[in-house]
């Protein structure tokens, strides 16, 4: 296992869509969760705003986040999952590039 790395993330869900964005995460796929967790994520958790945004924290613990994340987002299953999440959300970042914003850590305490 690597070194844990902390993630934070933010995204937009559309407040016509968050019922469905809620019930879709209170039942998520298994071939999702096993595929987050094949791609050494641990910890994942998404909170929900007043002003609907959403905020995502997960760590990860392998040593190519961005094979991983290759690898993830070459998941069937999970590329199914994104065609029901991905509607639901819009970016904050104002790039389509980033999807979700990564925010920077600025304080940590174990």
């Amino acid at each position: 296992m690597g070194k844990i790395q902390r993630f934070g993330q933010l995204i937009r869900v559309k407040k016509e869509k968050l019922d469905y964005y809620k019930e879709l995460h209170a039942n998520p796929w298994p071939c999702v969760l096993e595929t987050i967790k094949k791609c050494n994520i641990r910890n994942y958790s998404i909170f929900l705003t007043p002003d609907l945004q959403l905020f995502a924290y997960f760590e990860y613990t392998g040593d190519n986040f961005e094979a991983d994340m290759k690898k993830m987002a070459e998941d069937e299953c999970t590329q199914k999952w994104w065609k029901e999440t991905g509607p639901c959300q819009e970016s904050v970042s104002g790039n389509d590039k980033e999807w979700w914003l990564n925010l920077e850590e600025v304080f940590h305490m174990d």
